[in-house]
């Protein structure tokens, strides 16, 4: 699995404010295999617990598949259409227009900054 599915689950986490508690609730997945995953302790998590954790994030499914480990890259055109961790957070982070805005011009004011 990897630390890559355990960063996206904590980015997600931490973009929506919930507890593990509130995860567990809200998909019935324990909240300590919830925390093994975040470690990226817990070895090929199910994709029935991938699927509740897409949903209750708002995510695509296949994001949660491919950082598993489930559904391979074949080709270099897969690669570069593969999202961050960093992406797939935002995605889930249910953003207002204004938010969306200000994250766009933070984007723009660190390029500028950088470059």
């Amino acid at each position: 699995m990897g630390q890559r599915l355990a960063k996206q689950l904590r980015d997600l986490r931490g973009v929506r404010k919930l507890s593990l508690r509130q995860v567990e609730k809200q998909t019935g997945i324990s909240n300590a295999y919830l925390s093994q995953l975040e470690r990226g302790e817990a070895e090929n998590p199910t994709p029935e617990k991938l699927q509740k954790l897409a949903r209750c994030y708002s995510v695509p499914y296949v994001e949660l598949m491919k950082a598993a480990g489930y559904l391979k890259n074949t080709s270099e055109n897969d690669r570069r259409d593969d999202l961050s961790s960093f992406q797939v957070a935002l995605m889930g982070a249910n953003l207002t227009d204004a938010e969306q805005e200000q994250v766009l011009k933070y984007i723009k004011f660190l390029r500028s900054e950088g470059g």
